[in-house]
């Protein structure tokens, strides 16, 4: 029993913090809506209504009761919000992004009613009410510009008074058509009437009259909201339906809106329901949909990657009856048969890879109150823009990507972004601009995080990490421009003369170069001193299979990502240069590093090697060649762990399995890249390396 109620327990914990994920998704598109000074879309407002409705429900059926206060609270807030009662404000979207935060913290919790957190939960929520009393700043209700009546509107669900709203909100004129209609075929009179009207008006709702109608036939009044002239909606409708009239708008407007009372009896079956909120199409949603562990996906890749050996392995034994002629036509139908089970295996491949893919927005979307949030700190004023949030990647990588990305959002604020006085000064907006993008390029995912701020003092760079110990005088006078940026990545690196909450505490840049080294990606900085920083994040899609480049170097094989590589061609010995303590060849008239893997690695060179290749890689913005002794071919490949004991060991990702016996230690081109230029461009004091 213990277990089931774990299960479930768990199973509730992931749909509630799917919930918040959306719903910290649909904040940052409102955000960048009340940026751009534009209404939100009403079905953005009613996708936050669900999430936060939903969350309500299943917190409370599984004993969450302060995750359900706040929700119920924000629902009472978000019901006025979408009916137009209030306006969004930095208020408003402060309170909704922190409720985010307490969300996800209340869900971590091992007691979900821990007295401990009620006093907290309940100030909250008294922010979130007070929040919700405050009244729209419209001139008024635009309901109350016209003379509807209150005995109209108290009948209205919430999706036809937010109808009426948007309508008068952009300037329609409110008409009322007096219809009658046979009751034996109402349905159909009804949706002939909606056929006619539905290119010049938008029908708001259908009310029955007291008037009209007999035993055999009803009278309806019809709400439209239309830009077309009164004379010509006279002249279409009222010979073939009834009388149109134009509602008049009203000179004095009431100060206090009236109270929405119950839908009279009789009257629920007359009013429409918008197709999205019916619980059928909820549940269609919930039904389309299932939860899966990773792990259960890492497991199934695993058996694909067994089931590719294996049709290797069938290959092979075909191979070996090849010349039979008794076997002709038996190996040729094999032959078929093989090349469509790899068409088959590939495709599976696929799919799972699909199912491990998510948008990056889960990750951004946290961004947009930590952004809010910093700016107000530092008294400053920050835009957050992104675009790519529907980019997917793998989920892995997502969850490793957040706190990287969270300190390079946190550091363009703390050390990039100017005050609004320093901005005004320099004759730059006063609202500084942080954007974060992402795209797919090849078989990896971009991520730039980009500010208009003041960047980076080169020279400064230089200064600071000789005055900490970092480097070495005598060295730092031969670095370049871009190696003077990179020293940002050295361990203990910061100009910042303050430590502040944000950053600045000198174990920040290492830390997310390191952590996206790990997920086999690579990191790179450009900077213009008085016009901004661009920080460029490059990752691979996913880390379950890689298609690889399988090498041979000292008598072994290794397995060299081929998204890293750009081409091979064949090596020189005779064409190699060297430049400050580097080895160069010249490839179309430009300088390329090259690494030979031999020595690198420690191996003993093969005798009689007659030719040898130099494959050309790139990360980010830079170029390295590794010298190999022979290429074996291209394969899919599932990178297997080494195990605690060699994970250390710098320059491979792991091992995979090639059948027929054959292990190749994949290489971690990341790490080799930045192995190859930190020992050869910035070599630290002897003090600092210990």
């Amino acid at each position: 029993m213990s277990d089931l109620r774990d299960n479930v327990q768990q199973e509730f914990l992931a749909e509630a913090q799917e919930l918040v994920e959306a719903l910290s998704r649909d904040l940052l598109l409102l955000d960048e809506a009340h940026q751009r000074a534009e209404r939100p879309d009403a079905s953005l407002i009613n996708e936050i209504f669900r999430s936060v409705h939903t969350l309500k429900g299943i917190a409370g059926m599984f004993g969450y009761k302060h995750v359900g206060a706040i929700a119920h609270a924000l629902e009472d807030l978000l019901d006025d919000l979408r009916l137009g009662r209030l306006d969004i404000g930095d208020p408003l979207l402060d309170v909704l992004f922190d409720s985010v935060e307490r969300f996800q913290r209340l869900l971590s919790l091992e007691d979900p009613q821990s007295p401990e957190e009620t006093p907290e939960v309940d100030a909250y929520v008294a922010i979130v009410r007070s929040i919700g009393n405050q009244p729209a700043s419209d001139d008024g209700d635009p309901l109350h510009r016209y003379a509807i009546g209150s005995a109209v509107l108290s009948v209205l669900t919430e999706y036809e008074e937010h109808r009426l709203r948007a309508c008068i909100r952009e300037g329609m004129q409110l008409y009322r058509l007096r219809a009658t209609f046979d009751l034996t075929a109402i349905d159909d009179s009804i949706e002939a009437l909606r056929d006619v009207i539905r290119d010049d008006a938008e029908i708001i709702t259908y009310l029955p009259s007291l008037e009209g109608g007999n035993d055999e036939s009803i009278e309806l009044v019809v709400l439209l909201a239309s830009r077309v002239p009164e004379s010509e909606l006279k002249a279409h409708f009222e010979g073939q339906y009834g009388a149109v009239e134009a509602i008049e708008e009203q000179t004095h407007l009431p100060t206090i809106p009236p109270q929405l009372t119950s839908i009279p009896p009789g009257t629920q079956s007359l009013l429409p329901q918008p197709e999205e909120e019916s619980g059928q199409a909820s549940l269609r949603s919930v039904a389309n949909s299932v939860r899966v562990d990773i792990r259960k996906l890492d497991d199934l890749m695993n058996v694909v990657g067994e089931l590719a050996l294996v049709r290797t392995a069938v290959g092979r034994a075909i191979s070996g009856l090849d010349g039979d002629p008794k076997y002709k036509h038996s190996l040729r139908e094999l032959d078929r048969l093989g090349r469509g089970f790899e068409r088959q295996l590939a495709e599976l491949r696929t799919r799972i890879l699909d199912v491990r893919m998510v948008p990056l927005g889960q990750v951004f979307s946290k961004f947009a109150r930590i952004v809010r949030q910093a700016a107000r700190e530092h008294d400053k004023q920050v835009r957050l823009v992104v675009t790519g949030a529907n980019t997917e990647v793998d989920k892995l990588i997502v969850e490793e990507l957040a706190d990287p990305l969270m300190h390079l959002v946190r550091n363009a604020i703390d050390h990039g972004i100017e005050s609004v006085e320093t901005r005004m000064r320099l004759a730059k907006p006063s609202e500084g601009t942080l954007a974060l993008n992402a795209y797919h390029k090849g078989r990896n995912v971009v991520i730039e995080v980009e500010d208009d701020g003041g960047g980076m003092h080169a020279q400064k760079l230089r200064e600071t990490a000789v005055s900490r110990g970092l480097l070495t005088a005598e060295a730092s006078h031969d670095l370049t421009r871009q190696e003077m940026l990179n020293l940002v990545f050295l361990p203990g690196f910061s100009t910042n003369e303050s430590v502040t909450d944000l950053s600045g505490r000198g174990v920040g840049m290492d830390v997310v170069k390191t952590n996206i080294l790990r997920m086999g990606g690579v990191v790179s900085i450009a900077s213009e001193q008085g016009i901004g920083t661009k920080i460029t994040v490059t990752l691979p899609i996913t880390l379950a299979i890689i298609r690889a480049l399988i090498v041979k170097v000292g008598g072994r094989l290794f397995a060299l990502p081929i998204s890293a590589i750009r081409e091979a061609v064949p090596f020189s010995q005779q064409d190699v240069r060297t430049i400050q303590g580097r080895k160069v060849i010249t490839m179309r008239g430009e300088t390329l590093p090259i690494c030979d893997l031999t020595p690198w690695f420690g191996l003993r060179e093969v005798e009689h090697q007659a030719s040898r290749f130099v494959i050309v890689c790139e990360m980010g913005n830079r170029e390295l060649g590794f010298v190999v002794d022979d290429l074996v071919g291209q394969e899919d490949v599932i990178t297997k762990s080494l195990g605690q004991t060699l994970s250390s060991v710098r320059g491979f990702a792991g091992a995979t399995d090639l059948g027929n016996q054959r292990l190749a230690l994949v290489l971690d081109t990341p790490a080799l890249f930045s192995e190859y230029f930190s020992s050869s461009e910035v070599q630290p004091s002897m003090e600092a390396r210990a």
